[in-house]
């Protein structure tokens, strides 16, 4: 049998570091993520595959449970569950289940408590950054609810912060692949950026298969700058070139969210400019696809938008998809329950 080694950034990787220190057999450490991930377990305790003096030393060291996050509050709806963990330094981030009708699960999870980018339609961007998360207070909003019994289908980095700003994400990734661990494909991971350069191109070269999406937001390098002050460090035409050459190293689509914020990036102009910036780029194969994101209203962002115009989506769409861009309008999910990143860190801040 192949050895396992850890990352020892991570939970699994520190508890093989003490079980060889304490000179336990090596199969201690499949017997633990085998308890772990195959059966569900959380309580050291309750490994009773492990000698009785071993589980006390593991609790003694790594506490009662295996999960270094804290459930604060939960809100749930037909289709959606959203939950605010808390997480070391007495920080709070959220992370959303989704069930979809056919059976299947996705995750949208947090990268960073609360942001430092400033985007002015975002409830995260308002908190500022509070800290980078660690790899395992990523990982563990997804073992939460696999402990739970829930099945993991996909993960979106979505959630609050820009994942690519984050180095311990590329821990994550790896541990969510890991055949020993969450074992899942790199092609059901999904990380949305503002446009990272030097982070895209680490994704390039080494997680090629993990999608990826670009926050456009607007066609317009000005405007995107007001939107978006990032864009004025990684300008849209450099980000774009970046994308082109993901897409001919990886042959992999890349996925352009659009928020629609009415009066303000929703026009047909807009549109018309969205084809001319995606266009030409289809003559290498028609691999970028546009996501249109109804704009949903939060009072904790920076600036205040209306609702999405139901009609200017439509016409938007049809400007887009007459011109033979991949398109679609994202389902929305969790409207009634504030499932906006930041929504729910900001109600329970407002509560305490």
């Amino acid at each position: 049998m192949k050895e396992m080694n850890f990352n020892n950034k991570t939970k699994y990787g520190k508890i093989q570091e003490f079980l060889r220190s304490n000179n336990e057999p090596d199969y201690r450490i499949k017997q633990i993520t085998n308890a772990i991930f195959k059966q569900r377990i959380s309580r050291f305790e309750d490994m009773k595959v492990l000698p009785k003096l071993l589980r006390e030393d593991l609790i003694n060291n790594f506490g009662e449970t295996v999960l270094n996050i804290k459930l604060l509050a939960e809100q749930n709806s037909e289709q959606v569950t959203k939950v605010l963990f808390e997480v070391s330094k007495n920080e709070r981030v959220e992370t959303v289940n989704m069930k979809y009708k056919a059976g299947w699960e996705s995750f949208c999870i947090s990268s960073q408590c609360g942001c430092n980018f400033g985007c002015k339609f975002c409830a995260t961007g308002d908190i500022g950054l509070k800290k980078n998360l660690t790899v395992d207070e990523i990982t563990d909003q997804v073992l939460y609810f696999h402990l739970l019994g829930h099945q993991i289908d996909s993960i979106s980095f979505m959630g609050m912060g820009e994942a690519l700003a984050n180095r311990q994400v590329f821990d994550a990734l790896d541990s969510f692949t890991d055949p020993n661990l969450f074992a899942l494909s790199p092609r059901r991971l999904s990380i949305s950026t503002i446009g990272i350069i030097p982070s895209i191109k680490k994704i390039t070269q080494e997680y090629p298969q993990v999608n990826l999406t670009f926050s456009l937001h607007s066609p317009y390098s000005e405007e995107r700058s007001k939107l978006m002050p990032i864009n004025d460090r990684y300008p849209i035409d450099e980000v774009m070139n970046i994308l082109d050459e993901h897409i001919r190293l990886t042959s992999r689509k890349v996925y352009i969210a659009y928020i629609m914020l009415p009066g303000v990036n929703d026009s047909l102009e807009h549109a018309n400019e969205v084809v001319s910036l995606l266009k030409s780029r289809y003559k290498s194969g028609k691999l970028y696809h546009v996501n249109l994101i109804r704009y949903n209203p939060t009072i904790s962002a920076p600036e205040m938008y209306g609702e999405a115009n139901e009609g200017q989506v439509e016409a938007f769409y049809k400007v887009l998809k007459s011109a033979g861009i991949h398109v679609t309008i994202r389902s929305q999910f969790g409207i009634d329950i504030d499932a906006a990143c930041g929504q729910l860190y900001g109600n329970y801040q407002n509560s305490q």
